[in-house]
């Protein structure tokens, strides 16, 4: 997956996705900082900007164990950042354990763990 986001808050969010992936942007200056990760494999470029920034309803990075989600939930937990856990919800269509944080921008995080695709009538769409 790939995300470039233009942040008003560049040099915060660069700060704070060294604590959330546990590493120092690849390439980085006082504009510009690049995440290239392979776990979760994730191309993540940030842009200092005014005028439009970049707003969704969430972003999602999705693990594939319950022991994968605890170690997500145990870092993030650690460096104080998570906002609300949710442990086998139904959401998306989707029975779900998730962790909760938001960026400096004020963007909505989720880690998630899917436990089961569930049939798109028996499910709420929800999210974010």
């Amino acid at each position: 997956m790939s995300k470039n986001p233009r942040l008003t808050r560049r040099g915060s969010s660069t700060r704070l996705d060294r604590k959330i992936f546990g590493v120092s942007p690849q390439k980085q200056n006082s504009t510009y900082a690049k995440f290239d990760l392979q776990e979760p494999p994730l191309n993540l470029a940030m842009q200092s900007g005014a005028g439009a920034i970049s707003r969704v309803s969430h972003f999602g990075i999705e693990v594939d164990s319950t022991d994968e989600m605890l170690r997500w939930q145990k870092r993030l937990t650690e460096q104080g950042l998570v906002k609300l856990v949710e442990s086998d919800t139904k959401c998306c269509f989707a029975r779900q354990d998730k962790v909760w944080f938001s960026d400096p921008d004020g963007n909505a995080w989720e880690v998630f763990y899917v436990r089961e695709q569930l049939p798109v009538a028996e499910a709420p769409a929800c999210c974010g």
